[in-house]
């Protein structure tokens, strides 16, 4: 039985799925009893039906840990933006930005 594949990409490593050439994307942390992530899952259909990268990540899961604690994620929910070199430009944790708030950092980030 093969281990798992790494569910966090290594420096310098690409991303598996979910890579989008010139734009960066977006990481969703949340928990099934979290008040406020209903909230950040809703803004991530949003801005996928936009077309940007969203990928969502369960802190109930062992993968969903693991992604976290690559980025050091202790609240949730949590939201990071990254550059399509997946240097992460911002990120809120414990809190729910506005969309235009999102977008706008997300935009800033493609060069």
């Amino acid at each position: 039985m093969s281990p798992p594949p790494s569910p966090f990409p290594l420096e310098g490593a690409g991303m598996s799925g979910g890579e989008e050439e010139g734009m960066g994307l977006i990481k969703i942390f949340t928990k099934a009893h979290c008040p406020k992530c209903p909230a950040a899952r809703e803004m991530g259909v949003e801005l996928k039906k936009e077309g940007v990268p969203v990928l969502n990540y369960d802190l109930d899961t062992i993968d969903g840990l693991a992604e976290a604690s690559f980025y050091s994620i202790l609240s949730t929910p949590s939201i990071v933006i990254e550059d399509e070199e997946e240097k992460e430009l911002i990120s809120w944790r414990g809190v729910v930005p506005t969309l235009q708030e999102v977008k706008q950092y997300l935009f800033r980030g493609i060069s």
